[in-house]
């Protein structure tokens, strides 16, 4: 860890701090001008594939925008590759999977011994770790079970989710076996951020609210909960995150996530209630970044009322920031935050 002390580790272990700590999803993203800058002279993954250039996104945007913890630049799905599901990025479109998994003949030829090849990330945190050192905390990531096979399964992102489940409820063995490959693979992966010097990990389930809940309980807890399991034996806490969850809080707090991502489709407090216990990270809806600052400060103080000053809360949007995002009400929500919170 480089910085276990921090105000944001403790927070994630919902141990008293100071003032509440803010960071956001997609914070080194397109909205910057620094950003854009890197992204003419090298594609996304190249970018991930450079851990000097990954790092120097990652630690520009902390900078930038002066807040309490860096997350590592990278992208979900790069496992794939490593598994052997070769993906692009088609312009306008997102990710595309070039063969999409359809039948059990193509979940038994994906491989899992290759994930040290994906040290590429590590190289990048280590290099992070060694610019802040015990000055600011930084965060890995990686995708969760279920997000990242439904990009296998559909090709790219997906309105219903169809082959999917269809795949999940016609062959639950061929499902669980795709599972245990990914939480095999995901867990090395993550594990050796935290080994490069990580002090949180964040697992993102983007698409998982597309779920009920028993479907959630049958098909993606287990595995998501071997991974968080796997990833707590790190020492390093573990943020779970997914988008349109409300109806899933409590049986993600099973997962065993020292802390749960609310998106802001409920109040913070609610959210909080549903989870029941540790500590929460949200929720302000990212297209509040667009409105007026009389209205975007409300709106930050609304949450941070309903987080009332308990041991536990990190301020972060409900999802990632989006691309035309104004960059200096960013910045000054990041600036009130950490204000407004010590006062409080």
């Amino acid at each position: 860890m480089s910085a276990p002390q921090s105000r944001f580790v403790k927070a994630c272990k919902a141990q008293p701090v100071d003032r509440t700590p803010v960071w956001f999803m997609r914070q080194a993203g397109r909205y910057l001008p620094e950003y854009r800058a890197v992204r003419r002279q090298y594609s996304l993954i190249e970018i991930c594939k450079r851990p000097e250039v990954a790092a120097e996104v990652t630690v520009t945007a902390a900078e930038v925008l002066g807040v309490d913890a860096a997350i590592i630049f990278a992208d979900l799905l790069l496992p794939l590759e490593v598994m052997g599901l070769p993906f692009h990025f088609s312009a306008g479109e997102g990710p595309v999977i070039e063969r999409p998994l359809r039948e059990a003949d193509d979940v038994a030829r994906l491989r899992t011994d290759r994930a040290a090849d994906l040290g590429y990330v590590s190289d990048a945190v280590r290099l992070v770790c060694k610019h802040f050192g015990s000055g600011l905390p930084v965060i890995g990531f990686c995708g969760a079970p279920f997000t990242l096979a439904s990009y296998m399964i559909e090709g790219g992102g997906s309105r219903n989710y169809l082959q999917t489940k269809k795949l999940m409820y016609r062959s639950p063995a061929v499902w669980s076996d795709l599972m245990c490959k990914l939480v095999e693979v995901v867990s090395e992966y993550a594990a050796d951020q935290v080994r490069a010097g990580a002090d949180v990990i964040q697992i993102f389930d983007s698409w998982v609210g597309c779920l009920g809940v028993e479907d959630y309980r049958r098909y993606v807890l287990p595995a998501t909960r071997k991974m968080v399991q796997a990833l707590c034996k790190t020492g390093s806490p573990v943020i779970y995150f997914g988008t349109d969850t409300a109806t899933l809080l409590p049986l993600m707090k099973q997962t065993g996530a020292e802390v749960i991502g609310l998106d802001w489709r409920i109040p913070l407090d609610e959210g909080w209630s549903s989870v029941g216990s540790g500590a929460v990270q949200g929720n302000l809806d990212p297209v509040a970044l667009f409105a007026d600052w009389k209205e975007l400060k409300s709106r930050a103080e609304d949450i941070l009322r309903r987080a009332a000053g308990c041991p536990g809360h990190i301020f972060n949007l409900g999802h990632g920031i989006l691309p035309e995002t104004p960059v200096e009400n960013v910045k000054a929500l990041v600036r009130f935050v950490q204000e407004h919170s010590t006062r409080s």
